[in-house]
């Protein structure tokens, strides 16, 4: 959990795939936040989650701590394994907005966040030691 320089080297790939997907949450979380009501409302609502406000704030606040987390290295292995279920209902979630089960993510499917969970998962199995 220490702060080390060599948990910032950008020339080790375990690194650099942990410090990716922590930033990857921050368009994610600003999703959820900007804008009144914010966009990410209307998703929650369409995938059925109830109160859809309540689930958008959990989902926030999990991503912004995995999003800390894998950035500085804290905890990774841990924290990547919560991003990677936090994903995985992501995609789900997905699933229950187009009321079907896509595939592209440019065609409103679950492409990119089971790719993202797999990639935290693969961080957490890469910092598992």
């Amino acid at each position: 959990m220490l702060l080390e320089a060599s948990s910032f080297d950008p020339t080790d790939g375990a690194v650099l795939l942990r410090v990716m997907c922590g930033l990857f949450f921050v368009p994610h979380i600003w999703f959820k936040i900007v804008g009144s009501p914010p966009p990410a409302l209307g998703f929650f609502k369409l995938a059925g989650f109830r109160p859809p406000a309540f689930f958008m704030n959990v989902a926030m606040v999990v991503e912004s701590v995995a999003a800390v987390c894998l950035v500085l290295g804290i905890y990774t292995q841990w924290v990547a394994l919560l991003a990677a279920a936090s994903l995985s209902v992501a995609a789900i979630a997905v699933c229950f907005a187009n009321r079907a089960v896509k595939w592209l993510w440019n065609l409103g499917g679950m492409e990119f966040p089971v790719f993202w969970a797999l990639a935290c998962l693969a961080v957490a199995m890469l910092h598992w030691q």
